[in-house]
């Protein structure tokens, strides 16, 4: 028997304005990642407090938690790097928010020079149709948090 074929879901997108370089807001984005997320989103089995946000600086690295226990929680891993302009994340939770890795869901940055120092920030959280028959509501959360996200690491820019 087939399985029926996945029902397109929309990507999220976000784009915003950051008074920072390109290569100020790829590194806040990349190396700075714990200053921004919210602190208690963590997928760590332990439930430990998140002591660090890790994303390896190259292609095929690792995206990943470091619980304040020392325990380590992988949330995808790196697809491109081509700092300071683009980055693109392999997601690899689940809808429950749960690491799996047989799925992959890709986060797209990229980080556009514009005038007076500012840099536009876009963000594609796309391929959500791969969160299966929870994807629709998946993409609503996922709108929703990379939008407060975003909004958090905007303040962190303007704030250092």
């Amino acid at each position: 028997m087939n399985k029926p074929a996945a029902v397109y879901v929309e990507p999220v997108l976000k784009t915003l304005n950051v008074r920072a370089t390109p290569a100020r807001a790829f590194e806040v984005f990349t190396a700075g990642m714990k200053r921004w997320w919210i602190p208690d989103f963590t997928i760590n089995p332990t439930r430990a407090a998140i002591a660090d946000v890790v994303i390896e600086p190259r292609a095929g690295g690792r995206w990943y938690e470091r619980g304040s226990d020392g325990s380590e929680c992988d949330w995808g891993r790196v697809l491109v790097w081509e700092p300071p302009a683009r980055l693109v994340l392999a997601w690899q939770i689940n809808a429950q928010y749960q690491f799996d890795a047989a799925l992959q869901t890709e986060l797209e940055l990229c980080f556009t020079a514009l005038a007076k120092g500012e840099t536009q920030v876009t963000l594609e959280h796309r391929h959500l149709e791969r969160l299966g028959t929870s994807a629709a509501d998946a993409r609503d959360q996922l709108n929703g948090g990379w939008g407060s996200l975003l909004e958090r690491f905007a303040a962190t820019i303007t704030s250092s």
